[in-house]
This record gives structure tokens, C-alpha cells and sequence, in this order.
């Protein structure tokens, strides 16, 4: 038995493979580092969907949903300020009906991104801004989210993280919606699932805690002591180890050159990465059989802060970008027909024998 199903192959997929050996993302055919460098988000998400949606321009069909999905959203009342922003965003997205399979994948990608910046901003007491059509998908759930635009290096910069994190193969919340798209049970439910596995700290709940660890250390000349008796209690260092990968996670060298670009603004580059080099330092004494390096997360945090983007928002931004992974998958799983059934092994009491 396998609980954990590591190494367990489930699906043959075209979508994206994760070698955790090499240190390496493939999307599709093109390395996550390709990947960023020539694609937008819309790009991106056309990429993944290529067998499945044929529109000819993305983000005009984006821009226009976005709009419908506002309207949608605008008709639920809710007590927003006693919900967090996670569970606000689950019942915006559980609100959207089953519709005709052609339109659906932009359906979904586009009330991913108003309910993430609906959800942050009600949720804290504020309006919630309406979309503007004419302006890309990251542009504008950026400004949503916000409530003010973001210059160019801004929105290049957030963009960058969309398309970062829009797929990384058979991770929990891409197998949770597969797992229900394979019961035949519509893309809205399935895109739901994953959102519901992505809200777990183990999964995508991780950035916002960096923050508070960079909080909690405070000083850099701090941060050696303060990793050290973080892993003596038994805690997790925030940012650091991965299921899959042995070495540094790939995403995370990208984002970290996105932060070191956002120049002029408030970042803690300089200080992360003495913090990132003393975590390091402290997970090699303190766990030698197996090598635990920086994920995502960590330069996610640093990403998302020098945006302005509220700590709250964090997994509804990485849900924003890993929709369109989610779409693509539940499509590929949908086109296999067959219903995901795995066998448990009953290690119970079984009944006594009759006398």
C-alpha cells in the first residue's frame, strides 16, 4: 500500500510534467523559464486548452466574462465580513450554473478572477470594483483586487506569477478536480474541488504563513537561531521542502527574479534571502537524509507583498492563475470517460463467527 500514492502513475497526460530529480517544469512542451519569457497569460491558458477551445481571441472572450460574472456575483448575499476570503470565493464559484461545454472553460477562468478580488475586498469591508472588459486578465483582476491600477512592471510582474503557477502536474487540487470531473459531473463542480483542496496549508495555504515567519524573525542576524529552534519544536519552515521536487523548486528562481526587478518599491528581497540561506542552513544539520530546499511559496510571499496584494488574497491569487490548469485537466479527464475508483484495503474487525 501507497498511502501517500507517491509514484503512482493515474493518468497519461499532454498538460505538464514535474521532474523532481532535475529541478525542472515542463508546460505542454515549453520549460516553465520558455514559458514566462514568450507567453501572457492569456497565451498560457490557450496553450494548455489548445485541444479543447478554439476561440481565436482569449482575452477578448475573457474580458466579457468577467463582465457576466460580476453580474452573477452582485445578485449573492452573503454576511462577507463574517466569512474569510477563501470561503467567500467557494460560494462565489459554486454559484456558477453548468453551461454549454464550448463556453465553459472561459466561463470559469474568468469568475475565477472576480471572485478572487469580489472575495478579498468584501470580505474586508470594501466595494467590490466592476470588471473593465477591454484590459487583460491579470491587468484587470490586479486592479480589482487592489482597487487602483498597477503600472506596467506591475501587471508584467503579476502576470508572471499567473502563468507561473497555472499547472504543475497531478498535485492535490488538480487530482480532487479530475477526480470529479471524471463522475461526469460538470466543470464548475470540479473547478470548486480544486479550490476546496488549494485552501489547505499543506497545499496552497503556504505563502501568507512566509509572511508572518519574515514578520516573526524580524532581523536578519535573528534568523539562524530563530530556524533552529523553529525546527527543534517540531515546526514547519514555511516556503521550504516539496513532495515532488529533491532539489530547488523552479518556479521559485523565477519569482524571485520577478521581485529583484519591481525596483523602487517596498520589498524584502535583501532580507529574504538571508533568511532563505539560514533556513537552508538549518534544514541540512537538521534533516541530512533528505534535502529540503525553497518551493514557490517562499517567493510567491515576496512577489505578492511588493504588489500590495493583501495577505489574504494569497491562495485566491494562486487559484486565479491554477484555474486554467484545472479547466485543461478536467477537460483531458472528461475526454477519457473513465470514472476514477481506487480500492481501499479493510483493515477493521471483521464480523464474529456464528456459534
Amino acid at each position: 500500500m501507497n498511502a501517500g500514492l507517491d509514484n503512482v502513475i493515474a493518468a497519461d497526460t499532454v498538460l505538464s510534467h514535474v521532474d523532481g530529480e532535475a529541478g525542472r517544469l515542463i508546460i505542454r512542451g515549453h520549460d516553465l523559464e520558455d514559458l514566462v519569457a514568450r507567453f501572457g497569460f492569456e497565451d498560457a491558458a490557450a496553450l494548455l486548452w489548445q485541444d479543447f477551445h478554439q476561440r481565436d481571441d482569449l482575452r477578448v472572450a475573457l474580458g466579457a466574462a468577467r463582465v457576466e460574472a460580476h453580474r452573477l456575483f452582485s445578485q449573492l448575499s452573503a454576511p462577507w465580513r463574517d466569512m474569510t476570503a477563501v470561503e467567500a470565493m467557494r460560494l462565489m464559484l459554486a454559484s456558477v450554473p453548468d453551461g454549454e461545454d464550448a463556453h465553459e472553460p472561459v466561463v470559469m477562468l474568468a469568475a475565477a478572477g472576480v471572485a478572487a478580488a469580489r472575495s478579498c475586498r468584501l470580505t474586508a469591508g470594501l466595494d467590490a470594483l466592476a470588471p473593465d472588459p477591454e484590459r487583460g486578465h491579470a491587468d484587470d483582476v490586479l486592479r480589482m483586487l487592489r482597487g487602483r491600477e498597477g503600472d506596467a512592471s506591475e501587471v508584467r510582474a503579476f502576470e508572471t506569477y499567473l502563468v507561473t503557477v497555472i499547472d504543475h502536474g497531478f498535485n492535490a487540487s488538480t487530482f480532487a478536480a479530475r477526480v470529479v470531473a471524471s463522475t461526469a459531473a460538470r466543470l464548475p463542480s470540479s473547478v470548486v474541488a480544486g479550490l476546496c483542496a488549494l485552501k489547505g496549508p499543506l497545499h496552497g495555504g503556504a505563502p501568507g504563513p512566509v509572511l508572518d515567519m519574515l514578520d516573526a524573525i524580524g532581523d536578519a542576524s535573528r534568523a539562524d537561531m530563530w530556524m533552529t529552534d523553529a525546527l527543534k519544536r517540531g515546526e514547519r519552515l514555511m516556503g521550504f521542502g516539496h513532495r515532488v521536487y529533491r532539489v530547488r523548486d523552479p518556479r521559485a528562481n523565477v519569482l524571485k527574479a520577478v521581485v529583484q526587478g519591481l525596483k523602487g518599491r517596498a520589498n524584502r528581497i535583501a532580507f529574504a534571502e538571508q533568511v532563505e540561506a539560514a533556513a537552508l542552513r538549518a534544514l541540512k544539520g537538521f534533516r541530512s537524509e533528505r534535502r529540503l530546499d525553497t518551493n514557490v511559496e517562499f517567493y510567491t510571499a515576496l512577489l505578492l507583498e511588493a504588489l500590495d496584494v493583501p495577505r489574504q488574497a494569497f491562495t485566491l491569487v494562486f487559484a486565479t492563475g491554477r484555474t486554467a490548469g484545472w479547466v485543461a485537466h478536467v477537460r483531458e479527464q472528461e475526454a477519457t470517460g473513465r470514472l476514477i475508483r481506487p480500492q481501499s484495503r479493510y483493515v477493521g474487525p471483521l464480523p464474529g463467527r456464528a456459534a
